[in-house]
């Protein structure tokens, strides 16, 4: 699986060579640094460790830097890939131009919390009429069945914490490449703020 750690610098728009407008996400890609790697005979499965963004020294500790010890400087950000689809080597310094010859890929990230919501908000729920004496407006309604089994099961879609969660959004066509920036764009949005940190990867869909 082909992919690289970036981070969300925010949105904005492209036009292309027939004047049509395409909204965009930019993600910048630190230089992702191999920093160990994965194999059948050692773990039981392939993979490439990847590291970007360097960690502030005054909150490294011993154990931690350890695993960066003699390929580069300890690393904020660690991901293992599984199967990754190209050859590197520990130490190597991936960038952005891994992505100039694929036209879909898929991005994680953790959205943005948006506290205590209603169910009408958190789940899209109709709600009641508005009008004619109605006292039932934007409730959720009855959650369990009457005196079997007298209770609410596990589950069930009610008010709570909204947003916060590790969400994936698939099939996002990449607009632009640029090598020189180190910078990519996704048509559409992605999840989470602007400078949180997303994994960008190839779509499995397409």
């Amino acid at each position: 699986m082909l992919g690289l750690i970036g981070k969300k610098v925010g949105m904005t728009q492209v036009f292309d060579a027939q004047g049509r407008l395409t909204p965009v996400t930019v993600i910048k890609i630190e230089g992702n640094v191999v920093v160990s790697d994965r194999n059948e005979e050692k773990n039981g499965y392939s993979a490439a460790v990847l590291g970007s963004i360097d960690k502030k020294k005054s909150t490294i500790t011993k154990p931690y830097a350890g695993q960066f010890k003699e390929v580069c400087e300890p690393k904020q950000h660690v991901m293992e890939f599984r199967d990754y689809d190209r050859e590197v080597a520990v130490g190597e310094v991936l960038g952005v131009d891994i992505f100039k010859d694929i036209s879909f890929v898929d991005v994680t990230g953790t959205s943005k919390g948006k506290g205590f919501a209603g169910g009408m908000k958190r789940h899209g729920f109709k709600g009641g009429r508005a009008t004619h004496g109605s006292k039932f407006h934007r409730d959720i309604g009855g959650t369990s069945m009457s005196s079997t089994p007298s209770r609410t099961f596990k589950g069930t879609r009610m008010a709570g914490h909204m947003g916060n969660e590790r969400t994936t959004v698939q099939n996002l066509k990449v607009v632009r490449v640029d090598e020189e920036m180190q910078v990519l764009m996704v048509k559409g949005a992605i999840p989470g703020p602007a400078q949180s940190v997303v994994i960008v990867k190839k779509a499995i869909k397409k």
